[in-house]
């Protein structure tokens, strides 16, 4: 039986009016963040009156988003209840799943659970909020187990596209449910360990209640592919091209690709360098924990302008298109140390993160156009996915062997197709969450959506978090999109206009070509003051609002726009 919110009564709101009351003998799950989309995760399970978290990441803003940085997950609902949240458990170190924790931590305050590659990545990140020595954090084993609160929780290997990806099997009196974060299954992984196949068998012949999944490549069919097959493709490449210099673009936290880069590399007898800080704090994590230890250390941006073209292999941070990084500014010719030429190669391992696709088609598109020759996953194998495609849910499936699937991390559409196949796999019962619905996973069943939290967003707004369902971002795409404009007026005792207003504008006119046209914009608003009856003049608000539309009219007329204005009136 699948199941989603819109077919179950509807529960109660637990954000206002009589509060939901959980039952203490219940477990519940609860997702903030991660589910109906992909990025900003952010899981919640309930027993006991005690919240453990499982993530807490972001997403990147995109081109509908003017000004902002990163989007994160808004903890309301659990920063209201935070003496009874237990802990912080994170699966791994990518940034849709710890991102969020140097923004949002201090309203939290709770200790934090990871496996020691992670807790690295993660100590860089709140040392640059100043909070390194102020988060509490446990490093817990590979493989090791931890008690926290009315949770049991299990740390179990797997593989994915970073060091240290973990499922968890969370234990309760009322039963186990496998987390199991990003995942997938590669017998040839490169780095890190196959994913414990047998650990997972035993936990499945123990009992599961509940399997909380992966959904990225649900509709994908057959399996995700291994990385020693993209090592070999980027061997290959790289021989194809002796002469001239090669830049491969790939996630930073790829950890597994950069050391098959720099194998590539070596086999032809090129140099690799790092360009981008956050390669080189990636770097930095893995070989503190004893990852590329056989790799040679990496140049830096400086030491390669020493190097022949033809020697050297860089590897740059830019995969997605983000303007500051380093392949944007090398594409741009903005870089202070690094410069491609015409006949060079830019490799991207890496795929599409979706939203991102104009950010990297601009990219590429200024490469070819001085050229440089462009290679991506649709022109040679340099990259795999690190989560399971069909074939690798079905064998997770057949492993754990739940009782309720619980499709997470993807969109409505790869939810619903996760869902088809757990029933194709025996599975009694399959939920599809939206962020905001408690859910009910036990004892007894079946699992039901039971009330409705707030799930919001916040977003990182320069130096300051802000949320996103408020008037500020209508406000800036209306400025985006129809430009703004400030009316100044100074009016007497008597209601006289003292001076002619000045009319400042913003993203409409050019100020040289256009200034007959700002001279009828105050022609305008003088003459919807005047206008008003004397009383009126004497009323703040209705001078305001005449000015304010006068404004408007005008660039209605001539521009088919209407541009968010502002009056300032000052009586004298």
């Amino acid at each position: 039986m699948t199941q989603s919110a819109s077919d179950l009564p509807a529960p109660k709101d637990a954000g206002g009016g009589e509060p939901f009351a959980p039952e203490d003998d219940s477990l519940y799950f609860l997702p903030l963040g991660g589910s109906g989309e992909i990025g900003m995760n952010l899981n919640l399970y309930g027993h006991r009156g005690k919240w453990l978290m499982v993530d807490l990441g972001i997403s990147f803003a995109d081109d509908t988003m003017p000004g902002l940085d990163v989007i994160m997950p808004d903890p309301a609902f659990i920063a209201e209840r935070k003496d009874d949240l237990v802990g912080l458990v994170v699966t791994h170190a990518h940034e849709d799943h710890l991102g969020a924790i140097q923004y949002l931590w201090p309203q939290l305050r709770c200790p934090v659970y990871c496996t020691p590659f992670t807790a690295s990545v993660l100590r860089a990140k709140l040392h640059e909020r100043g909070l390194a020595a102020t988060v509490p954090i446990t490093e817990v084993p590979l493989g090791g187990s931890v008690e926290v609160g009315p949770f049991a929780v299990e740390y179990v290997t797997v593989t994915h596209s970073i060091p240290e990806p973990n499922a968890l099997a969370i234990r309760t009196p009322v039963g186990t449910v496998l987390h199991t974060g990003d995942w997938k299954l590669d017998p040839e992984p490169m780095l890190g360990d196959t994913a414990d196949e047998e650990r997972l068998r035993q936990i499945g012949d123990e009992g599961v209640l509940a399997l909380v999944g992966d959904s990225t490549n649900a509709l994908v069919p057959g399996s995700s592919g291994s990385e020693a097959g993209v090592r070999k493709a980027l061997t290959e490449l790289i021989g194809q091209h002796p002469d001239v210099r090669i830049a491969v673009s790939c996630f930073a936290t790829n950890v597994a690709r950069l050391e098959s880069i720099a194998h590539a590399a070596a086999e032809h007898g090129r140099h690799v360098a790092l360009v981008g800080r956050s390669l080189w704090r990636i770097n930095e994590a893995a070989r503190s924990n004893g990852y590329m230890a056989e790799v040679p250390a990496f140049l830096t941006e400086h030491d390669a302008n020493y190097v022949p073209r033809e020697k050297l292999v860089l590897i740059c941070t830019g995969s997605q298109g983000e303007p500051r990084s380093a392949l944007a500014r090398i594409a741009s010719d903005d870089h202070p140390q690094v410069t491609l030429q015409r006949g060079d190669v830019v490799i991207f391992s890496s795929r599409e993160i979706p939203g991102n696709e104009r950010a990297i088609g601009r990219m590429q598109n200024l490469l070819v156009s001085q050229g440089i020759r462009v290679v991506t996953a649709d022109d040679a194998p340099v990259h795999v996915s690190g989560h399971p495609a069909k074939d690798e849910l079905v064998r997770m499936y057949q492993w754990v062997r739940p009782r309720i699937a619980v499709p997470v991390h993807g969109e409505q559409r790869h939810q619903q197709e996760h869902a088809k196949l757990a029933q194709g796999c025996q599975v009694p019962e399959a939920l599809i969450p939206s962020n905001g619905e408690l859910i009910r996973l036990g004892p007894g069943g079946p699992a039901r959506v039971v009330a409705h939290v707030r799930a919001g967003r916040m977003a990182l707004d320069g130096k300051r978090l802000v949320p996103l369902d408020t008037g500020l971002m209508r406000s800036r795409h209306r400025m985006v999109h129809n430009g703004a404009a400030v009316a100044t007026l100074v009016m007497n005792g008597k209601g006289e206009l003292v001076t002619a207003p000045q009319v400042a504008v913003m993203g409409l006119l050019d100020d040289s070509a256009d200034r007959d046209m700002l001279l009828d914009v105050v022609d305008a608003v003088r003459e919807a003051v005047a206008d008003l009856s004397k009383t009126a003049r004497m009323d703040d608000e209705q001078v305001r609002n005449a000015a304010r539309i006068a404004v408007r009219r005008c660039f209605n007329a001539t521009h088919g726009k209407k541009p968010v204005t502002e009056v300032h009136l000052v009586r004298v």
